[in-house]
């Protein structure tokens, strides 16, 4: 591959923060929130470890990358997906390998690229990358990352795409035209995973099953996770801790009103009990599980927020939150960004916001959610791994 030492045949990265991880404190066991990104691979044999942790897994942010071309009069053409994905250093660590302020081990640590996560490529230095990754740039040492056509497949798997829908509402079809029928319809600003894309057409997945959308209506990007840098961590941290803080001490609140108004209303429902295991996790999340349970079988209503007279996915996680006294967003997008994150569904607890292409739910335990699915089912439980899950966010 060749890369001009002058000018940088690359693309400029603008970095989204989101707030991710538990905290330096996390402990890798079987319920805890681990490093996100993807699958972690194996180092080979005879790798030497001095950039990769060793301590307590510190969780990585998740970034948005947005591709801005350019120009070089040597390179002529449009650029494709794979001349970009050349153009990624792709960490493949246990956990992170530090980004360091010059191209030895003596440099100082300005950042950590996480397992999986991503940075432009700038030059290569006595076995060393110098790399530009959301607000850092520095360099990591190249046995632990892949460049080039190495790094092509790995930014496929781990990369997703996502069109944003730039309209107030966007029909979903069965087939890329016009002509086809609707089978759904998705509110502006969400994210819609894309599994495939022809000319003025993106294949997506929503609740209703696959479809297509024009991209006359959406914003295309590729998501990845990039590097940290130390002012952030800490910055990250510290917040999260407040949000937590100030979400357990609403809840605390609403719960202590919701005692005292308890006798005075009527435990009947309109609705047929359903009895459901809700174990393990925190205690308040457990009970905005439980809670949100209580309105199975209510319906499903497009852009609604009433938990008995009709509610789409987003207003459900949003009004059952508000019980607790926690104030969501009504947008399964910006779901993906609240509370913090938590690494797979292995480790998913009680109470916990799971997103997916288009739709959120709220996670009961037991490999299950409870979530307002379609016109058609209302508020059903389903198995979490029912679709694939872009984000599992916890808020307490």
């Amino acid at each position: 591959m060749i890369r001009n030492a002058k000018r940088i045949t690359a693309y400029a990265l603008t970095a989204v923060i989101t707030f991710s991880g538990m905290g330096i404190t996390a402990q890798a066991t079987g319920d805890s929130i681990l490093p996100g990104g993807g699958v972690s691979l194996a180092l080979s044999n005879g790798n030497k470890l001095e950039d990769i942790t060793s301590d307590v897994p510190t969780m990585p942010i998740e970034s948005i990358i947005e591709w801005i071309q350019v120009v070089d009069e040597d390179v002529p053409g449009e650029p494709t997906e794979e001349d970009l994905f050349k153009s990624l250093v792709i960490a493949q660590v246990t956990n992170y390998v530090n980004v360091r302020s010059l191209p030895s081990e003596e440099g100082e640590i300005l950042g950590k690229l996480y397992n999986n996560s991503v940075g432009t490529f700038i030059q290569e230095e006595n076995g060393w990358y110098q790399i530009t990754s959301g607000s850092v740039t520095g360099y990591v040492k190249a046995e632990f990352c892949v460049t080039g056509e190495a790094a092509v497949e790995i930014a496929k798997r781990v990369g997703k795409r996502i069109a944003t829908v730039t309209t107030e509402t966007l029909f979903v079809r069965s087939e890329p035209s016009t002509e086809c029928s609707i089978i759904g319809m998705v509110p502006e600003a969400d994210d819609l995973l894309v599994l495939e894309e022809t000319e003025g057409w993106a294949k997506v997945d929503v609740e209703e099953g696959t479809g297509w959308v024009s991209t006359d209506y959406v914003s295309l990007h590729s998501e990845f996770v990039q590097a940290e840098s130390k002012e952030e961590e800490e910055r990250r941290l510290a917040k999260e801790a407040e949000e937590r803080r100030k979400a357990q001490e609403a809840a605390a609140k609403k719960a202590a009103q919701n005692a005292a108004t308890q006798n005075a209303q009527s435990g009947a429902s309109t609705q047929e009990a359903v009895s459901y295991d809700v174990s393990g996790g925190s205690e308040m999340g457990a009970a905005v599980a439980q809670y949100g349970l209580q309105f199975v079988g209510y319906p499903y209503v497009y852009g609604g927020s009433s938990l008995t007279g009709g509610t789409d996915c987003s207003g459900f996680v949003m009004s059952v939150y508000a019980n607790f006294g926690v104030s969501l967003p009504h947008s399964s997008a910006a779901d993906r960004s609240q509370g913090y994150a938590v690494d797979g569904l292995a480790n998913a607890q009680p109470g916990d916001i799971v997103c997916y292409s288009g739709h959120v739910g709220i996670y009961i335990g037991n490999g299950q959610i409870v979530h307002a699915s379609n016109s058609k089912t209302g508020i059903i439980v389903s198995n979490a791994s029912y679709r694939n899950i872009l984000a599992i966010r916890r808020i307490f």
